[in-house]
């Protein structure tokens, strides 16, 4: 963490804050990647299913066990670490206005939605290449605006996104 993380921060949100338009573009980008992401995990899931039941093939069943298990074990295990480590996030420890409107305080290490998003997106690289890569390109986006939007360090999301990497490769072995 920098010294003056208040410092780092205004020079890095300055350019929203002299665009009102751009901060509600990182706010909306926030929450429709969010969607996306959620909606991806669902599809796959539904497609899992669909497939099990129109072709009888028992290898959906047991691929639609593991996209559920693996990543949902991988989210409770986290929110516990977060919850038991309850690091403040940077409004709390720095006097910084932070783009995205947030009032929770602390569980900010390591940030959950960038995990959600990563495993999400690793699970969809097992299952599709090409939709996997476009979805890890918006995990490390939402990365990006989790930090720009003043909700999290650096740190929260590279952490949050290793432990994505490290829980969706399980879907692989």
């Amino acid at each position: 963490m920098a010294r003056d993380y208040a410092a780092f921060y205004r020079r890095l949100s300055a350019p929203f804050r002299h665009h009102p338009r751009w901060t509600a573009a990182l706010c909306l980008a926030n929450r429709g990647i969010e969607v996306i992401m959620y909606g991806a995990y669902l599809i796959m899931g539904a497609s899992l299913a669909w497939w099990g039941l129109t072709t009888g093939w028992p290898g959906a069943w047991s691929r639609l066990l593991r996209l559920v298990l693996i990543p949902g074990s991988g989210f409770v295990l986290l929110s516990f670490v977060r919850q038991h480590l309850n690091a403040p996030r940077p409004y709390e420890q720095w006097p910084i206005d932070p783009l995205i409107a947030r009032e929770k305080t602390g569980d900010s290490f390591p940030s959950r939605h960038v995990f959600s998003a990563t495993v999400i997106a690793v699970a969809a690289l097992w299952i599709n290449w090409y939709w996997g890569l476009v979805l890890l390109a918006l995990a490390a986006l939402l990365a990006v605006i989790r930090v720009i939007g003043g909700v999290h360090y650096p740190r929260d999301v590279m952490v949050g996104a290793l432990c994505g990497l490290v829980i969706g490769s399980l879907l692989f072995w």
